[in-house]
């Protein structure tokens, strides 16, 4: 077994596969071109959709080649859905914009223009679907595809009862050109995916079959991700992780990863990075025996903010998560101190002077009056960062941060931002 295929199963990331001798075969003897791709359905994509291509980019590290596909064309149609209503057509406008949100986050995962063999290539599949006629598309495609076959998909079996147009009933076809295109453009012979799209990928591969006769192509999946419960991987409080670090900030990128538990922190480090198997294991038994360190944690989140954003992005999370855990909020800077303070609750008051006891129960920092001097003698009471006691203590804007915030500590963890209007 090929170096690459070992690895991967130790990782956990082989789920389907139409044929695993033949593709041993082809990593083995040749510089393969392997290709994922995504639709442009939001501007930004989120962890869910990052292991596919993470295995492009393993590939890539044994001397392989990714083709990186963004469905400017497929887009516009939409993937069946295995809920039971269609999805809203997007707008050329919005697409575009995804398109340019999802290409930016891309270029920081791959490298697509060094020059080497082995570089990513990026394209969009609208620049070939756009050239098919309809006549072409039911001649040349849609005459090779029984009707039976479809109705077979998981996806369009799914929606028999409650109904699917013939827009996304088509939709398997078209993202089988793709396959055929990219094995005559780039020499693509293998697909990835995620699970869900087992049967797009074996649909390219009848249809190569068919219309020009290959026989070497192949196709696997990935498995869902999922937590030691059983619970779907990929959300946190707030919805969605997402790769856009102006929807996810990096320090929270970062703290989303730290947070993951001992019972599932060596899966993810074995699925989302590219650290060794003796590194891993090696962070294994530290889970055991010295788990209060959370190393394994601390290298899982390191890595992800390095594979997603970069080394800045990482020092900038490193940056604000020691300052919170210090105290020392006064060395951050704005968007840092916004980017630390964007789940904490918040609160709105005049800006005039306020009695400190009076502003704690105004913004429900303390229950009551008679608790918040309570908390302020013993201490509780931080004022950005630095401890409080006096009971007479009137905030006024000398005490803004930012010109118009004050950041309050009640205890070690529980902050407040208060904004003055």
């Amino acid at each position: 077994m090929s170096e690459l295929i070992q690895d991967l199963k130790w990782r956990g990331l082989l789920y389907q596969v139409t044929n695993e001798e033949n593709i041993e075969k082809l990593v083995e003897n040749e510089t393969v071109s392997l290709y994922c791709g995504t639709d442009p359905t939001a501007d930004s994509l989120h962890i869910g959709h990052l292991v596919p291509f993470l295995v492009l980019k393993r590939f890539q590290q044994y001397g392989h080649r990714p083709v990186v596909l963004v469905g400017g064309g497929t887009g516009q149609v939409g993937d069946p859905s295995f809920k039971a209503s269609e999805r809203d057509l997007i707008s050329q406008e919005d697409l575009d914009k995804n398109i340019a949100g999802i290409e930016a986050q891309l270029r920081r995962i791959f490298n697509f223009e060094s020059g080497k063999e082995t570089d990513a290539i990026l394209v969009n599949n609208y620049d070939w679907l756009k050239d098919i006629s309809l006549i072409s598309f039911l001649r040349d495609y849609g005459k090779h595809v029984g009707v039976n076959y479809l109705l077979a998909k998981d996806a369009i079996q799914s929606r028999l009862e409650t109904g699917i147009s013939f827009t996304e009933f088509t939709y398997n076809i078209i993202q089988a050109i793709d396959f055929l295109h990219l094995r005559s453009s780039y020499n693509v012979k293998i697909q990835v995916g995620g699970s869900d799209q087992w049967g797009n990928i074996v649909s390219g591969i009848d249809l190569m079959r068919r219309i020009d006769g290959i026989t070497d192509a192949e196709g696997l999946t990935i498995p869902l991700v999922t937590k030691s419960d059983g619970s779907k991987f990929g959300k946190s409080e707030g919805g969605n992780i997402w790769l856009d670090p102006e929807k996810t900030s990096p320090y929270e990128f970062y703290q989303f990863w730290f947070n993951q538990n001992d019972e599932d922190v060596i899966h993810f480090l074995k699925v989302f990075t590219f650290l060794s198997r003796e590194e891993i294991e090696a962070l294994e038994e530290s889970v055991k025996t010295e788990p209060h360190l959370r190393k394994a944690q601390r290298a899982l989140a390191e890595e992800m903010v390095k594979v997603v954003h970069d080394e800045a992005a990482l020092e900038e999370a490193l940056r604000i998560t020691e300052a919170l855990f210090s105290g020392n909020i006064k060395e951050l800077s704005g968007k840092e101190l916004k980017d630390a303070m964007k789940n904490a609750p918040q609160g709105v008051v005049e800006n005039t002077e306020h009695p400190l006891v009076n502003l704690l129960v105004d913004t429900k920092i303390s229950s009551s009056r008679r608790q918040a001097r309570e908390d302020i003698k013993n201490g509780a009471i931080y004022i950005n960062g630095e401890r409080e006691q006096d009971v007479d203590y009137t905030v006024t804007s000398k005490d803004f941060l930012e010109g118009d915030l004050i950041v309050f500590r009640r205890g070690k963890k529980k902050y407040t931002v208060v904004y003055f209007e």
